[in-house]
């Protein structure tokens, strides 16, 4: 006798074996979604759980890539792209804008620091609208606040205004919130299991690819007019329309193009997560169970590390540069420049190389490691008198520093698999804000205090603690597993509570041992 209906749905079924277990079956309102599970235990039948268990090598899975998916992702990318701009606008020229609105050099560096001040407070109900309402609310709602926040700063073109282009700048950070945490998202609701990891690297390329023309534009567009400052606010606000004016486009080109998810989804992992997703599994549970998965936690921090030193680096790169070389601001921009190219070639080769072996761990610390090693290269060249040393050691940190950031997106998504991966990916943007704000004021001071050097071994020293840390992590490819399962290889998505009267709110994943750790080349 069986506990179910007896169908050929796929649904596991274990057979009742006390009076007990069979009334408990009978009193069950859906017995095909649900098994009991039972252990010998000296002699003695022992409850286990009731738990929803689903073949995936039995389902349905009807997959399909659609042609739409690479519109919506260049749509996304050049919204993150204009995002970026805003960001990186001020603090490249920070000598100049500090000049125009006559506040001290701290208070533009502010005009950076508030994109990772105000990400950490908003990520949780950034995320919470992203898995309630959908990816399209989510990447609407960052585009339009893009918009609104470039068109406010448009008001501030005047020398007292100084309060109304930061709060322009504060609006534009919360539209990084929204914007930060998609790019694994569309990867995962959009690409197939072969083009995922490159997916998730060409939407981190947009938002690089931001950085990089917030480099080197507005050292054009606003020249050092110091003796001029109605024309220097004239080129200020060429600069402020002309984006305004693109955000704009965006926007409404969002509005057409950008679809919560496909009709049919792109491949068996999405597949499996729509038809063994319990009805009441919630937010709370998703975070609870994240910060549960101890090889995350690593990899947030170490994230956490890596990024932040970016950040870190990108907003002080003209008072670095400016310090050893002056009146070079344009130089200090072009170098900037190379460093987020040579960063965004970087992650296009890991997101490629990650789709082709599924060697996450053995990738992530590799590029770790050679990131330290860029790190301290132009830390002990800065220096040395020659401009053209600086751009090849800027180019070298950031093929690995910048290119270290989609594939840890993609890990995150992958050991925290079935997780969504706006959390995953929200969180570890989190930690690298948390890290970003500290690493700067830090390192600031540092600079300040005494000289650049001594601000870049700081930086050194933590991202040696951030190999360490990629070291321990254990590496679990839950989202690859299930894309490469078997017909005769039984996955199962299970309850991880044990109730005995109500239906789980949560999963969990098991794979059979051989599935379990990285790929192996």
């Amino acid at each position: 006798m069986r506990c179910g209906n007896g169908d050929d749905t796929g649904i596991v079924y274990e057979m009742p074996t006390s009076a007990k277990d069979l009334n408990r079956c009978r009193k069950m309102k859906d017995p095909s979604e649900l098994s009991l599970q039972m252990q010998l235990n000296q002699g003695g039948i022992r409850f286990l759980e009731e738990e929803r268990s689903v073949r995936f090598n039995d389902i349905p899975l009807e997959t399909k890539l659609y042609n739409r998916r690479f519109v919506v992702l260049a749509v996304f990318s050049l919204c993150s792209l204009v995002n970026a701009f805003q960001w990186i606008q001020y603090s490249i020229i920070s000598n100049i804008f500090s000049f125009y609105y006559n506040v001290t050099s701290d208070k533009i560096d502010w005009l950076s620091i508030v994109y990772m001040l105000v990400y950490v407070p908003l990520i949780f109900p950034a995320t919470w609208i992203m898995d309630r309402k959908g990816m399209r609310i989510a990447a609407l709602t960052g585009a339009g606040l893009n918009c609104l926040g470039a068109w406010l700063k448009c008001c501030s073109i005047r020398p007292d205004l100084f309060a109304v282009t930061m709060l322009g700048q504060v609006v534009c950070s919360i539209a990084q919130v929204f914007i930060l945490g998609l790019p694994s998202k569309i990867a995962s609701l959009w690409f197939g299991p072969k083009e995922v990891s490159t997916a998730c690297a060409t939407a981190v390329l947009g938002n690089q690819l931001g950085t990089a023309i917030g480099f080197l534009l507005p050292p054009v567009l606003v020249p050092n007019a110091v003796e001029d400052k109605d024309l220097m606010g004239y080129n200020i606000s060429l600069m402020f329309y002309g984006t305004a004016a693109v955000s704009t486009v965006l926007f409404l080109t969002a509005i057409v193009v950008i679809k919560d998810r496909p009709f049919l989804p792109p491949s068996r992992a999405q597949a499996v997560l729509l038809k063994s997703l319990p009805t009441n599994y919630t937010y709370k549970t998703s975070i609870i169970n994240i910060l549960k998965n101890k090889s995350f936690i690593l990899l947030t921090i170490s994230y956490g590390i890596m990024t932040g030193s970016f950040y870190s680096v990108s907003t002080l790169l003209n008072q670095i540069i400016i310090f050893y070389y002056k009146n070079e601001e344009k130089n200090a921009g072009r170098i900037g420049l190379t460093l987020v190219l040579a960063g965004m070639v970087g992650s296009v080769i890991c997101g490629v190389w990650l789709d082709y072996t599924k060697t996450y761990k053995m990738t992530t610390l590799i590029v770790y490691i050679l990131s330290f090693i860029g790190m301290l290269m132009f830390t002990f060249t800065l220096d040395m008198g020659y401009l053209w040393v600086l751009f090849f050691t800027a180019g070298v940190l950031g093929f690995f520093m910048t290119g270290y950031l989609p594939i840890g997106f993609e890990f995150g998504v992958e050991i925290t698999y079935p997780e969504s991966e706006a959390t995953s990916s929200g969180l570890l943007n989190a930690f690298a804000q948390i890290f970003g704000i500290t690493f700067t004021l830090i390192q600031g001071k540092l600079s300040t205090d005494h000289n650049p050097l001594i601000g870049n071994i700081f930086l050194c020293v933590w991202i040696f603690v951030g190999i360490i840390l990629t070291a321990l992590i254990k590496s679990e490819l839950r989202r690859h597993n299930v894309n490469m399962c078997c017909g005769h290889q039984t996955h199962q998505a299970v309850s991880s509570e044990c109730p005995s009267d109500k239906t789980s709110s949560s999963i969990k994943l098991i794979f059979p041992p051989a599935y379990q750790h990285e790929t192996s080349l």
